[in-house]
């Protein structure tokens, strides 16, 4: 590593080495030369023999690793054209095949279509990292489907759910971004042999104008770039809409992470939920106790950044006058490789997280104690009821000591004692020991959380893991500092 430069810590620091190597300048240059010699073998294949020869096809193929990666920077710094120069370099390599490399091809052609081809690689990166989320948060689930957990709305105690059901919530977020990956991999198309504003002028006259060979072409190059189909039309460009989606079905897996790891810093802080927390790992500097959540802080920070992102492209976008301008150019550069990266990281840490998240029920149980026996208030109403009361006149006895005690636990910093408060006052017609076995199960007003968690894993989770299990690969979530 250069120390006396800046390094970008998103390759420093945060993801995998899979997603650095797909956005490394070997890849793309040498991608470059496969776009050239598919053009070159589509050309070769439709008839242009009289200028085409076997020997030069076997010459780039021969060649599409070998780069000398300083000629080619020397001769874009004399030239200020990057495509140019690595035609140069690649002709060096190839002179048998120089006079027909890039023959009747834009810049574009090479430049949109390894970056199609680069993302779709890319995303099948975040897939694999997507559906091993849904796994471990599966597990998860269905491990903790039974225990109850106060619900929160508005951050304030709720009815209580399980610890389990809170987590379907995360998958659901979860399979929603999977769908749009899905929904997004079909749109990708290439953009083929366009030309250089997408009409085809030059192949065409290469051709002799015969249109359906240039048709032929485009599919047939297409086809070797490991594409079943090429965008209908574009300029000189592919349409930079489809960027704009790119960013926006990243984006919503962040804001999925964000939410999650949000949740996870506030559990945290009520000690009921944590993540992972290594033996040797310090909390803070100065407080020695402390067990920061800052694994999930961290990807807050990361998924804050990702999603600020699609403004960027939708500007970009917006801003391509009539068939292409160059300010795409120069913020593609950065933000596409970004957004990959950036959700690489994202989904590393959601990894790491859920695979061994820590559940402290006996924590848990203090806090619905604390908050039960407000909760309970419409149950002991309603058995009231049952037992001959009216139910106007509970509810303002009800009323007045759940006001009562909850004075005393705000203001003075006591006990909930609103259970003992009822039992207490002869108008309610229940005993300490019968509102106790009342309301004593925490599990009965969890409603259908057990069976709802279990119902979505089996039903839903399970089949899609199962029928997706050719897309999950080994996904890296080691983590450095």
């Amino acid at each position: 590593m250069n120390r006396d430069v800046y390094q970008e810590p998103l390759v420093s620091r945060y993801t995998s080495r899979a997603m650095q190597e797909l956005f490394s300048e070997k890849t793309k240059f040498t991608q470059w030369r496969r776009c050239w010699l598919a053009l070159a073998e589509a050309q070769y294949e439709l008839g242009l023999t009289d200028i085409i020869r076997p020997e030069m096809l076997e010459q780039m193929r021969a060649n599409i690793d070998n780069i000398d990666y300083d000629l080619a920077a020397a001769k874009e710094k004399e030239i200020r054209h990057d495509v140019m120069a690595h035609v140069f370099e690649f002709g060096t390599k190839c002179p048998l095949a120089e006079g027909i490399i890039h023959l009747g091809a834009t810049s574009q052609f090479v430049v949109c279509n390894t970056d199609l081809i680069v993302q779709k690689q890319a995303f099948a990166l975040i897939r694999a990292a997507l559906l091993q989320v849904i796994a471990n948060l599966a597990e998860f689930a269905l491990k903790y489907k039974d225990l109850p957990t106060l619900g929160f709305t508005h951050y304030q105690p709720a009815q209580p759910t399980t610890v389990g059901k809170r987590n379907t919530l995360y998958i659901q977020d979860l399979i929603m971004d999977l769908e749009y990956i899905d929904s997004f991999l079909a749109q990708i198309k290439a953009r083929g042999a366009k030309g250089t504003v997408g009409t085809q002028a030059t192949f065409l006259e290469l051709f002799k104008g015969d249109h359906q060979k240039v048709r032929a072409l485009d599919e047939l190059v297409s086809r070797k770039l490991g594409f079943q189909d090429a965008f209908a039309v574009t300029g000189q460009t592919y349409p930079r809409k489809l960027d704009m989606k790119l960013a926006e079905t990243l984006a919503g897996i962040g804001a999925s992470a964000h939410k999650f790891a949000v949740d996870l810093r506030l559990l945290s802080n009520l000690k009921v939920q944590e993540e992972p927390f290594e033996k040797n790992q310090t909390g803070s500097s100065a407080m020695a106790y402390k067990r920061n959540p800052m694994r999930s802080e961290r990807m807050t920070g990361l998924a804050r950044k990702l999603m600020g992102l699609p403004a960027d492209f939708a500007a970009t976008f917006a801003n391509q006058w009539f068939e292409r301008t160059l300010d795409d150019s120069a913020i593609r550069r950065m933000d596409i490789p970004q957004a990959f990266l950036l959700t690489d990281a994202i989904l590393k840490l959601f990894v790491n997280i859920t695979s061994q998240m820590v559940v402290f029920p006996k924590q848990i149980e203090r806090h619905l104690r604390m908050e039960l026996p407000f909760m309970s208030t419409e149950k002991i109403l309603m058995e009231s009821v049952e037992k001959g009361k009216s139910r106007q006149e509970m509810h303002e006895i009800i009323k007045e000591h759940s006001l009562a005690a909850g004075k005393v636990v705000k203001e003075e910093g006591g006990d909930n004692d609103l259970l003992q408060r009822l039992a207490d006052d002869d108008r309610i017609p229940f005993s300490m020991v019968e509102i106790q076995a009342m309301v004593g199960d925490y599990a009965q007003f969890t409603g259908r959380a057990s069976a709802q968690t279990f119902e979505y894993i089996e039903e839903v989770v399970r089949p899609l893991l199962f029928s997706r299990k050719a897309q999950m690969g080994a996904v890296d979530s080691s983590l450095s500092v």
